[in-house]
Parts: C-alpha cells; sequence; structure tokens
C-alpha cells in the first residue's frame, strides 16, 4: 500500500514539475563541404548547444553532405523527410530546394541562400507562411564592385566565374551587371557546372578580363584552389564574395563570417523548437560584413593593396 501511494505522489509531481528540454533531432544537409558552409554548420551547432541543446545528451544533431551532386542532395531530402526529424537545416541554395520539396511538415530553416524568393523557397520574406523559414546571405554586390574598383582603378572588365545551374548565382550575376554598368565595368560570364570544370572555366577569362569575381558559389568556391592557380600564372587578380576564401588564395572579400550565419541560423532553430511556427518567423538576411585581404596573393597576381583598404580590412594575411 505505501509503495502504491509512493508511487502516486511521484507520478502527480512529475506532472506539475516543468518539463526540461526534450531530446530533439536537427538533421542538417549542405550542398558541398567547403569552409564556409561548415563554419555556418558549426555556428548553428554551437547556438543549439548555447541553448541546452546538447549533442548526445538531449540532441541528435546529423548531417550530410551531397557531395556536389543535386541528385544526392535529393535523396538526402527525402531521406530526412522520411526519418522526421523535430527541423531540417538545409546549408545551401541547391540544398534548400530539394528540403523544400520534399517536405510539407517539418520545419525547414535555410541558411547560406542568397535569394529565397528567387529560388521559390518562400514567398514572401515577412510572412514566408508554411514549414519553411531561414536566413539569407544576399552578397552586397554594389560593395564588391566599389572594392574592386578601389583596388584596381584601371579595370574595365570583370569576369565573373559560376555555375549557371545554381540559382542563387545566376540571381546574383543579374545583379552584378547592374552594378558593373553604374561603375563603367562590363561582366564576362565563365560557368563551370561541375567542380573539374573551375579550372577550364577561369582559364576561358584570360584575355578577356581585367579581374575575376567569384560569388558565393558552392561549385567554384568548393574547387577554387584551380582558379587560383589560373589567377596567378595569368597575373590575373581573383576577388570572392566568401571571406573565407581569402586564405586559400584571393586577394580579397568583403562579406559574412558564416560561422555567424550558422550561429543567426541556429538562434531560428531554436525558436522553433521551443514551440514557434516557422512560417510565422520573418526570413531574415545575415548581419555583419568583414573585409579580408590576402597581402601575399595580392603579390601573386600583380596587385598592390591602396593604403585605403589595407586601414579598413578587419583581417590581413600575409
Amino acid at each position: 500500500m505505501r509503495s502504491v501511494l509512493l508511487a502516486a505522489v511521484a507520478a502527480t509531481l512529475a506532472l506539475s514539475l516543468p518539463a526540461k528540454a526534450e531530446d530533439v533531432t536537427v538533421a542538417v544537409t549542405a550542398i558541398v563541404e567547403h569552409p564556409a558552409l561548415d563554419a555556418a554548420r558549426k555556428g548553428v551547432l554551437d547556438m543549439l548547444t548555447a541553448a541546452g541543446y546538447k549533442e548526445g545528451e538531449n540532441l541528435k544533431f546529423v548531417f550530410q553532405s551531397a557531395q556536389g551532386n543535386p541528385a544526392t542532395a535529393a535523396q538526402i531530402a527525402r531521406q530526412f523527410a522520411g526519418d522526421g526529424p523535430n527541423v531540417i537545416v538545409p546549408i545551401s541554395t541547391p540544398s534548400a530546394q530539394a528540403v523544400v520539396s520534399s517536405t510539407r511538415d517539418i520545419p525547414v530553416v535555410f541558411t547560406a541562400v542568397s535569394d529565397p524568393l528567387g529560388a521559390q523557397l518562400v514567398k514572401n520574406m515577412d510572412k514566408p507562411g508554411g514549414n519553411v523559414t531561414g536566413l539569407s546571405d544576399m552578397s552586397p554586390v554594389a560593395e564588391h564592385v566599389a572594392l574592386i574598383k578601389e583596388i584596381l582603378p584601371n579595370a574595365k572588365t570583370i569576369g565573373y566565374l559560376y555555375n549557371s545551374g545554381e540559382a542563387n548565382s545566376v540571381s546574383l550575376l543579374a545583379v552584378l551587371k547592374v552594378e558593373a554598368e553604374k561603375a563603367g565595368l562590363k561582366v564576362v560570364e565563365s560557368a563551370a557546372t561541375k567542380s573539374a570544370e573551375v579550372q577550364g572555366a577561369a582559364r576561358a577569362l584570360v584575355g578577356r578580363a581585367d579581374a575575376i569575381y567569384v560569388p558565393t558559389d558552392n561549385t567554384i568556391i568548393s574547387a577554387l584552389e584551380g582558379a587560383v592557380a589560373v589567377a596567378e600564372e595569368a597575373k590575373l587578380p581573383l576577388f570572392t564574395a566568401d571571406t573565407d576564401s581569402v586564405s586559400r588564395g584571393s586577394v580579397a572579400a568583403l562579406g559574412f563570417n558564416y560561422y555567424d550565419v550558422g550561429k543567426q541560423t541556429g538562434e531560428i532553430v531554436v525558436r522553433i523548437l521551443k514551440g514557434e511556427n516557422p512560417g510565422d518567423i520573418p526570413v531574415k538576411v545575415a548581419a555583419g560584413s568583414d573585409l579580408v585581404i590576402n597581402k601575399g596573393a595580392a603579390a601573386k597576381m600583380g596587385v598592390t593593396l591602396p593604403e585605403s583598404v589595407l586601414k579598413r580590412a578587419t583581417k590581413t594575411i600575409d
């Protein structure tokens, strides 16, 4: 009788006590692994940890890379949809498109997507509706053009190195053409649809452009070393939108710290885990902008960095 009474009391107390954070599963996928996307993933995990969701305790954090293959991205998306995690976090536009096409029920928080409207992930940035929200990393293209002109005042032509099959890169090309025209620059395109084509696409810009500009394009960035080798050999300055790529050989980049982008994404994931509806959370544009320069790369590509740029740099690589 005593044991029955104790059990009843324990059950009553359990119901009245505030519940601890439930065990949750967050499934993350990226179109490819490279430093920027990897940093974003780490930022998401660190923000979850800071909010009390600890891997191995009350958090299962699953990650799969599509290794640059859209068909694999679609397969991963279908698998995650079948597994039913609490939240899916696709990193990059191709992965986000695959995931959003695969589920209408599981909350989706995309990140590192330049143009969520153009990629048809949401219909409204302020009121996305449905099960999808996220974070845009739309590049400050006008500032990129201004930086290139500041470093190369005599430049007339920018070579745009991109994957024509990646929606965000196509959107950024349209923006670049507008901003380049304002600055009196012409844009020359060269496309690579897979990483093995990047070096050849870069070589096609030699003699046709005064600088190479690489957007936040996952195909190009995953094989950036091939483009850098061409740029060094041809003394053709190469600039990137992705600051994590500067240490890999670009002259300079003005953009986001992708670890911070991941943390901002993680904040949204935490809000959903705590009960908010993703469709009620506005799509945010990532905050923060760093100027990173690489003196060694500049020298190899025949560039003299102006003192004005050196003074503004938030990080300098020798």
